[in-house]
C-alpha cells in the first residue's frame, strides 16, 4: 500500500483517489491551520507489549476467512494502532506514514469538540439545555432559533442542511468552500466565514428533536460557543483542556476559515499515536496521563445514551451502523457493547470497546468518503478483534 510515486496536488484535486492518499498526510501545506500545541510537558507513555495481530484470521462474512493484514490493505490503511488495557499491542504504518506522521481526521475531530464542550459544561460555563441563541444571540433570526445545544451535541436539531458525501453541490461541501477545500456551486459569493455561513442557514428541516441527521454545520456551531463563553479560540481552548493535559507527543493542528476561525468540523490533523491517548481518555472515563481531563459523568452518559437517542438512530438513514448505536456529545456509540467510535470520512476510525478494554486508531485514505462497504469491511475486522481479544 504505497503512495503515488512523485504524486502532485493542490486545492483542486487533494480529496480525490489515488492523490489523497498522500495529501491526507499533507493537509498543513495545502491550507491555513492553527497550532494545538503540545506544550512543554512530559509525554505520556505507553508501555509496550508487542502481539502479532496481522498475521491472526477471522471469518469475514462477505470476504470469508481473511487475516488482519488483508483487511488493512483493503480497506487503504494508513496507520494501525492497538492498545489493550493501556499497552501498546500493535503498532502498524503503510502508505509512506510514519510514527511522526501528521494525518487528517476529519469528522472524528467532532468528538475533540464534543468532550471539549463536556468540560465547559462541568465548569459551568456551558448549560447543555439553553438555547444556541443564549451565547449567539446573532442567530435568533436562523434556523438555530429553536436549538439547544444539546439539540447541537446530538445532531438532533432543527436546521436544513444536507450531508450527502457523493453529491458535489451538497451542504456540506458548500460549507467546505468556505476553507477552499472545494469549489463554491451555489451561485452568488461564497461566504467569507464559517460564521457567515452558520448566518445564512434560514430553514429548518424538521422539529428540534424529532430526527436525527448528522450535519457538520453543528458542530461548527458548538465551536462558536466555546469561542464566545471563553473568548478564546477554540483551537486554544482545546489546546489548554484537553491536548496538553493527554501529554501528547506532537503539536496537532487544525485548518482555518479566512478569519482565522478553527473547523472542527472535520479539520484537526495528528498523528496516530496522541489519538490513541484520547482514545485510552475515553476508556478510562475522562481519566488519562494521572488527571481527569474531561469530567467521568460526560464520557459515562456519552456511551449510555438514552432510549430516545436510540429510537432516533434506529430511524435513522444511520441504523445499520450499529444494532443498538445512537450519537450522543459528538460521538457514535453502542452502550449495549460498551462501545464508543469516533468516525470521519475516508476511513478515519478510533474504536473504543470497554468490555474488552481495547482501543484501537485506525487512518486511511479510502478512494470515496463515504463507502459503506469499505467501512464495513473495517468493522468487520474491529469486531473481531475485540471478541478475539476479550
Amino acid at each position: 500500500m504505497q503512495s503515488p510515486k512523485n504524486t502532485e496536488f493542490d486545492r483542486s484535486n487533494w480529496l480525490q483517489a489515488p492523490v489523497n492518499r498522500a495529501s491526507f498526510q499533507a493537509v498543513q501545506n495545502l491550507f491555513p491551520t492553527a497550532r494545538i500545541k503540545r506544550g512543554q510537558g512530559p509525554i505520556s507513555s505507553f508501555e509496550l507489549k508487542t502481539m502479532d495481530i496481522l498475521s491472526q484470521t477471522y471469518n469475514d462474512t462477505r470476504m470469508g476467512n481473511q487475516s488482519f493484514a488483508a483487511m488493512l490493505e483493503r480497506t487503504y490503511t494508513d496507520a494501525f494502532l492497538v492498545a489493550q488495557d493501556g499497552l501498546l499491542i500493535c503498532e502498524e504504518y503503510f502508505n509512506g506514514m510514519q510514527s511522526d506522521s501528521q494525518h487528517l481526521l476529519n469528522s472524528v475531530s467532532k468528538s475533540f469538540l464534543g468532550m471539549l464542550v463536556g468540560i465547559l459544561v462541568a465548569d459551568g460555563r456551558v448549560d447543555p439545555e439553553a438555547k444556541v441563541t443564549t451565547y449567539l444571540p446573532e442567530l435568533a433570526d436562523t434556523a438555530f432559533a429553536s436549538a439547544t445545544v444539546q439539540t447541537a451535541l446530538d445532531m438532533t436539531a432543527a436546521v436544513d442542511y444536507s450531508e450527502d458525501y457523493d453529491s458535489p453541490s451538497d451542504d456540506f461541501w458548500a460549507e467546505t468552500s468556505v476553507l477552499g477545500w472545494v469549489a463554491w456551486q451555489h451561485g452568488g459569493e461564497v461566504p467569507a466565514s464559517l460564521h457567515d455561513y452558520l448566518l445564512g442557514r434560514k430553514q429548518a428541516s424538521h422539529a428540534e428533536l424529532e430526527q436525527f441527521h448528522y450535519r457538520t454545520v453543528l458542530t461548527n456551531l458548538l465551536a462558536f460557543i466555546v469561542q464566545r463563553v471563553t473568548g478564546k479560540s477554540p483551537a486554544v481552548v482545546m489546546q489548554e483542556r484537553l491536548w496538553q493535559p493527554l501529554g501528547p507527543e506532537q503539536d496537532a493542528a487544525v485548518v482555518v476559515d479566512g478569519k482565522g476561525f478553527p473547523y472542527f468540523g472535520a479539520g484537526m490533523n495528528t498523528c496516530a499515536r496522541d489519538l490513541l491517548r484520547f482514545g485510552e481518555m475515553l476508556r478510562l472515563d475522562g481519566y488519562f496521563n494521572g488527571q481527569q481531563i474531561v469530567p467521568a459523568d460526560w464520557v459515562r452518559r456519552t456511551l449510555a445514551g438514552n432510549a430516545e437517542l436510540r429510537e432516533l438512530f434506529a430511524a435513522s438513514d444511520y441504523a445499520g451502523l450499529f444494532a443498538n448505536g445512537h450519537y450522543h456529545n459528538q460521538v457514535w456509540a453502542d452502550a449495549s457493547a460498551g462501545t464508543l467510535m469516533c468516525i470521519g470520512i475516508y476511513g478515519q476510525t478510533i474504536y473504543i470497546d470497554k468490555v474488552a478494554r481495547l482501543v484501537v486508531v485506525k487512518l486511511s485514505s479510502h478512494p470515496q468518503p463515504a463507502n459503506l462497504s469499505i467501512f464495513g469491511a473495517t468493522w468487520s475486522g474491529l469486531n473481531a478483534l475485540s471478541q478475539r481479544l476479550a
